[in-house]
């Protein structure tokens, strides 16, 4: 840990312990920013890259998975080979959009039209049914936005007014790239934003999106069916799935209300340049430098990146984000220890003891309500590391190198297609409460609502989150808090929807839940309209993550003072440096528009503000920049 600032504690916990790092912390030209989970992942990236190169030059003795996914990295790191085909490989795809003429022609090529992973102006996904999770149901999901968030197509929205020209400019070049004129590529822009403006209006915000359990809208397939006057939606599930399923789960009902009017005839050449200009943005990152390097600036914009991934970091993307379970399979059993697992697991047993305690001797729930959530964290699943064995699905690509005709797009749309055709075939079948969303070599964990269940892959479980080198007192305040944070989201204002099967499902009592709504606005209120980045924290958008946060933070101090030499300056220091983080301008303003997470910087300062033991541990007074009114300090779980 760097020197810390002691005479900054009272005033400023995240500025104390990071202020000399962020003096000198560089944000390297193809990030957003840097810091904490960041430079965990650069680490891994690196490490890894090494492997692969090492095993590379031993292909004869790689097999399965892994030695897919290598020819998968030759193949997108054979940028010789992209700059020789150039647009060539995209241009049957971007024909295929072009000869379209009518709905009936869509119609009847619709159900190999959504296998082949090209856009529409709607989608079906495969998951759990949120109110009987032992079974997967079809989900109707929504199209995204050319702009990252509805509230950008505000009139007076000035980020809009300079990231559309951006993104207009880009798209226009990436069609002139694919043999387009200039007023081609002018005119089929034009044409697709209007299209997009048309969906703007009908989709949920991010802060509307934030509560998921307005997702769950089961309607009649037959009825929902009727969304559209121009496309059979009744034949294209019939073809998809085997059958017509009784009902869909409408994510966004007032989108699909609204279809006939987005999608019609009069809109029909608006849909198709939407879906050219989709296709050609989406397809970029896999053509020559010259389309990587052009399809990345609007991304770059947004995000304050001087520069793209470099061309061998992004082929190792690429083929880790199809091959994710293989290589996070491969890295933990490289890099991850059997004592650093036990150790971590009983640092969640203790966490959920801790739990359990403060769930039985709680004062606000009524007798009902404490029992049911003491069950549902009895029945909370763990797993810590990497999952058992690698999905299935990554069994089924097979790599077609460029030797033997394939390129970089026709393997990854054989792979889109694989993978399209693997989830719509669980449609009604038992969900795999086994299977990992994350892969095993990323710095992150999550709580499943659906499944109950908490997950910490392994490559989280390094300093300063955890390290066997590091105090019990440090690690409480680094992965103790975060599995405590991840345990608290079954109790959040999301979570908490959701009983210990994962089905959404109300297990409060109305007086309960009345007394977690005012709570749960008093976090809203904690955090809503801080000053940041020149604008303001929306408190609605963060509440279910500074929730888990709280909850999570409460929790791990009181399982770190379980030790016998807990020492809580250390636990919360080590809390504001795992949160150290330098970003861009850009990127800043982005994330306080769509991400469910506050500022890292507030994550640190503003929590430990809610703990009475804070204050007694750096000796923080009325006038301090660190206090709050005892009245204030917000206590959930």
């Amino acid at each position: 840990m760097d020197k810390i600032n002691q005479a900054l504690l009272k005033d400023n916990l995240y500025q104390a312990v990071n202020g000399e790092w962020l003096k000198t912390a560089k944000i390297p030209a193809d990030h957003a920013s840097t810091g904490g989970f960041m430079d965990l992942n650069d680490n891994i990236d690196k490490q890894l890259m090494a492997d692969f190169d090492d095993l590379s030059a031993h292909m004869d003795q790689v097999n399965g998975p892994l030695a897919e996914f290598l020819k998968l990295y030759h193949l997108a790191a054979d940028f010789k080979k992209r700059d020789q085909d150039g647009a060539t490989p995209l241009k049957p795809v971007l024909e295929r959009i072009e000869h379209l003429s009518n709905f009936d022609e869509l119609n009847n090529e619709l159900a190999d039209w959504i296998e082949s992973g090209l856009p529409l102006p709607f989608n079906f996904d495969v998951d759990a049914d949120m109110k009987n999770t032992s079974v997967n149901a079809l989900f109707a999901g929504v199209p995204s936005l050319f702009l990252p968030d509805k509230t950008y197509y505000a009139a007076d929205n000035q980020s809009a007014a300079q990231l559309m020209p951006i993104f207009t400019q880009m798209v226009q070049q990436l069609l002139v790239l694919a043999d387009y004129s200039g007023a081609e590529a002018e005119a089929i822009v034009a044409s697709a934003k209007k299209f997009d403006a048309l969906i703007a209006p009908n989709v949920k915000s991010a802060e509307e999106s934030a509560d998921y359990s307005k997702m769950y809208n089961p309607r009649n397939f037959a009825e929902f069916a009727k969304s559209t006057n121009y496309l059979d939606l009744t034949a294209l599930s019939q073809a998809l799935f085997n059958q017509v399923p009784e009902q869909v789960i409408v994510t966004e009902p007032k989108y699909y209300d609204a279809l006939n009017d987005i999608m019609n005839p009069a809109n029909f050449d608006d849909m198709k340049n939407w879906m050219l200009v989709k296709t050609i943005n989406g397809y970029s990152s896999l053509l020559s430098e010259e389309f990587r390097q052009t399809g990345s600036t609007y991304g770059r914009a947004l995000s304050g990146r001087k520069s793209t991934t470099p061309q061998k970091k992004s082929a190792f993307y690429l083929a880790s984000g199809v091959f994710g379970q293989t290589t996070g399979d491969f890295y933990a059993h490289k890099y991850f220890g059997e004592q650093a697992k036990a150790d971590v697991e009983q640092m969640v047993r203790n966490m959920i003891a801790v739990y359990k305690q403060r769930l039985t001797n709680n004062q606000w729930l009524g007798e009902a309500t404490r029992k049911k959530a003491v069950l549902k964290l009895d029945k909370l699943e763990l797993q810590v590391g990497f999952p058992d064995h690698i999905d299935e699905l990554e069994y089924k690509f097979k790599i077609v190198p460029s030797n033997q005709g394939g390129s970089l797009l026709t393997n990854l749309d054989e792979i889109s297609r694989i993978s399209i055709q693997h989830s719509f075939a669980k449609l009604g079948k038992p969900v795999d409460r086994t299977h990992w969303e994350m892969s095993a070599s990323t710095v992150n964990a999550y709580y499943h609502p659906f499944k109950n269940i908490i997950v910490f892959p392994a490559a989280i479980l390094q300093a300063p989150f955890y390290s066997l080198k590091q105090s019990r007192s440090q690690n409480y305040g680094g992965i103790g808090a975060v599995i405590a944070h991840e345990i608290s989201h079954a109790f959040d204002n999301n979570g908490s929807l959701f009983d210990e099967n994962g089905n959404l499902n109300n297990w409060w009592t109305d007086e309960d839940n009345a007394h977690f709504k005012q709570l749960a606005q008093q976090m809203i209120e904690e955090f809503d309209g801080i000053p940041f980045a020149g604008s303001k924290v929306n408190g609605k958008l963060t509440v279910s993550e500074n929730i888990a946060d709280a909850g999570g933070l409460s929790c791990a101090e009181e399982a770190a003072k379980n030790e016998s030499n807990y020492d809580l300056y250390e636990f919360f220091t080590n809390w504001a440096q795992v949160w150290r983080t330098k970003s861009t301008e850009e990127y800043k303003q982005l994330l306080l528009n769509i991400d469910v997470h506050a500022p890292a910087e507030l994550r640190a300062n503003v929590q430990v503000k809610n703990l009475d033991d804070f204050y007694d541990t750096f000796n923080v007074q009325v006038g301090d920049g660190m206090y709050l009114a005892p009245d204030k300090r917000v206590k959930i779980w």
